[in-house]
């Protein structure tokens, strides 16, 4: 495709959609062109915030010849449903995380994409955080040399009214669950992309609000290359503390807190591999869903405008962001059973 406008839609106008939307005014060669939502006055009030028509007929929406991208902003459990629509009429997707709420309908949008030879995107942006991409890179080189141990933290705190205004949140069959599968699995993402393929786990989970799912869950991993690691996450832990995810190696520990450096410290390494932990302290969402910067998102979005117009994959796609839902459900499956549960699922 030659350098031309990449026209989006958005699907479901709830509280992520108006990132997408204000992402979408600052990133090259895409545009806004249409918003739809099942609710009309949901619909037309961001529509006309943002300037632009609006639908509550996906199909109507997807018959647009200006729309290549539909950014996908609805609860989970619709996920599947809305990605097969937007394969059938030759459109791409991007769907904010997590992709679905089990890796059979994960699957199936996959397989949509792939015979309708459209690509798929999932919402992983702290992929995109300059501290991260240096923490990859320097497990790659081997910088902290052989990886041992890998830990997540994702200690948050929702109020009850938090899932009382969308009743569809903490439910296995909307969301796909409570705090594993929303708040922690983007700290979950990266400790699976940085330290590799898990080979199998253990966990506990525990419910304190009132909600189906959990919002307390605990992980004893085992990694593929031999390393253990650990995933904590919670949204009933007041006031809430911002996510760490620590990476050791036989080399050294690096702490990320909240996407920034807190800890580089490499066992007789060059002063050239530290970098400068004096960085910017961005926002997290450990007390408030939304206390986040879009600059990420940007990043994500302005790869996608650039995986259609160079006709390739988007960085983080179906496959990679199913990754971080297999450990999502593994952590489910044991805790129910209460056994060990081995990669990859069944």
């Amino acid at each position: 495709m030659k350098k031309e406008r990449i026209g989006f839609g958005i699907v479901g106008c709830g509280m992520i959609a108006p990132v997408h939307a204000d992402v979408l005014k600052e990133v090259e060669n895409g545009d806004l062109v249409a918003v739809c939502d099942k609710v009309e006055e949901r619909a037309k009030t961001f529509a006309e915030k943002y300037g632009c028509p609006y639908y509550t007929d996906l199909n109507e929406m997807l018959a647009r010849d200006d729309l290549h991208v539909v950014s996908v902003c609805a609860p989970p459990g619709f996920h599947k449903e809305i990605v097969e629509a937007c394969a059938a009429a030759g459109k791409h997707a991007i769907v904010e995380k997590p992709m679905e709420t089990t890796l059979e309908r994960a699957d199936a949008m996959i397989e949509a994409c792939d015979r309708a030879g459209v690509k798929l995107g999932i919402i992983f942006q702290n992929r995109f955080k300059k501290a991260v991409i240096k923490l990859k890179r320097a497990v790659e080189e081997g910088i902290l040399g052989r990886l041992i141990l890998g830990d997540v933290y994702v200690k948050w705190f929702r109020p009850q009214s938090y899932y009382d205004i969308s009743p569809w949140r903490g439910t296995w069959a909307v969301e796909g669950g409570g705090a594993m599968i929303n708040q922690s699995i983007h700290t979950i993402d990266l400790l699976q992309w940085i330290m590799g393929p898990v080979e199998s786990l253990y966990a506990n989970m525990a419910t304190y609000h009132q909600i189906e799912a959990e919002d307390l869950a605990v992980a004893n991993l085992k990694f593929k290359n031999g390393a253990l690691g650990v995933i904590e996450g919670s949204t009933a832990l007041h006031p809430g503390v911002p996510e760490r995810l620590e990476i050791h190696g036989r080399r050294g520990t690096v702490i990320l807190e909240a996407g920034t450096t807190k800890m580089w410290e490499i066992f007789e390494g060059a002063p050239e591999d530290k970098p400068d932990i004096s960085e910017e302290t961005f926002g997290t969402g450990a007390s408030d869903p939304m206390a986040f910067p879009i600059l990420w998102h940007k990043a994500q979005l302005q790869d996608m405008v650039n995986a259609v117009l160079e006709d390739r994959p988007p960085a983080v796609d179906g496959r990679e962001g199913r990754k971080a839902l297999e450990i999502v459900q593994a952590i489910y499956q044991s805790a129910r059973t209460g056994e060990i549960v081995r990669f990859p699922l069944k």
